[in-house]
């Protein structure tokens, strides 16, 4: 029972090969043959940049030219916000590890050209050049020369310099061939009327009684009355209008006021001809005392619909 055990290990070995210390980091390196990137200790070890701002520019040095970088191509490969990123790009650019440009392309259009630099030094100055950074007790050694920037399209001669701030406004299209024509107007009533402007709001306000996705905005129906009242005024009556804009509504309906618009200015028919001498004039328009709606009679009271009811029910 007294023999000691000298095969026995006077300790647990360490899982990590090489040497062991008390506290502190412990680096299991291994040789990259392929896909990796060399970062410098100055964005590694930056003493004022954040966390998310040196995986940002770690991030950028991997990439490839003309890969895109924008916040939101950003927000939706990492799981920081789009505020967060914007701040670390702005870091970024306080501290000469990133720039972005304004530059106009031959095409007219404004884009956002983004360099990214592997170290601050590697900037370009407007005048000298950039002074070596020697680290203490070593020897300077030059520097690689770093490839010539490609040279950036001229702007085209037609088109003013754009300002830092000055609003950017779209540039025109270039012209193909014959300009699209303006959309059609609306179509308006010949002689404004009242009661026709009251039975084309009503008529507008009442389609999500027989189809709810014809649910309309108050001021969309105030911009299409005038139109609904041009229909009326050529004597159509007002259910075949109703029938008219809600028949075959496609699906899904994105923008019921904006088919309508488009409904009522492409179908309108054409005014009804003169009526021959002796023809009987036609009954005005009259609001159905139950279910307001509007048929025609030369006195007010309820429709036809309404008044069947009402004799079926006795």
């Amino acid at each position: 029972m007294d023999t000691q055990q000298v095969s026995a290990p006077s300790r647990a070995s360490s899982r990590v090969p090489g040497r062991v210390t008390a506290f502190g980091v412990i680096h299991v390196n291994a040789v990259h043959t392929s896909r990796f990137t060399i970062v410098g200790n100055h964005l590694a070890q930056h003493g004022e940049l954040s966390l998310t701002a040196i995986g940002l520019a770690v991030h950028f040095q991997s990439l490839p030219d003309g890969a895109k970088i924008g916040i939101q191509v950003l927000a939706e490969r990492f799981p920081e916000s789009e505020e967060r990123i914007a701040a670390a790009l702005r870091e970024l650019e306080e501290h000469a590890y990133l720039e972005r440009r304004r530059e106009r392309v031959p095409g007219g259009k404004v884009v956002t050209r983004t360099i990214s630099y592997n170290r601050p030094s590697a900037v370009p100055k407007p005048s000298g050049k950039p002074e070596p950074q020697v680290a203490p007790g070593r020897p300077a050694v030059a520097a690689l020369p770093l490839p010539a920037p490609k040279p950036s399209p001229a702007p085209a001669p037609a088109q003013p310099p754009t300002r830092p701030d000055a609003p950017l406004t779209p540039p025109p299209r270039p012209r193909t061939g014959t300009p699209a024509p303006p959309p059609p107007l609306l179509p308006q009533p010949q002689v404004p009327d009242l009661e026709r402007q009251r039975v084309a709001t009503d008529l507008l306000a009442g389609l999500r009684r027989d189809e709810p996705r014809l649910l309309l905005a108050e001021r969309d129906i105030s911009s299409l009355a005038p139109a609904v009242a041009a229909w009326l005024e050529r004597d159509t009556h007002p259910d075949d209008l109703r029938r008219t804009l809600a028949a075959d509504l496609p699906e899904p309906l994105r923008h019921p006021a904006g088919l309508l618009a488009h409904r009522l200015t492409v179908l309108l028919p054409p005014p009804l001809p003169a009526a021959p001498p002796g023809a009987m004039a036609r009954d005005p328009l009259q609001n159905c005392d139950r279910c307001d709606r509007a048929f025609r009679a030369p006195v007010p009271g309820c429709c036809r619909g309404c008044r069947t009811d009402t004799r079926a029910a006795a």
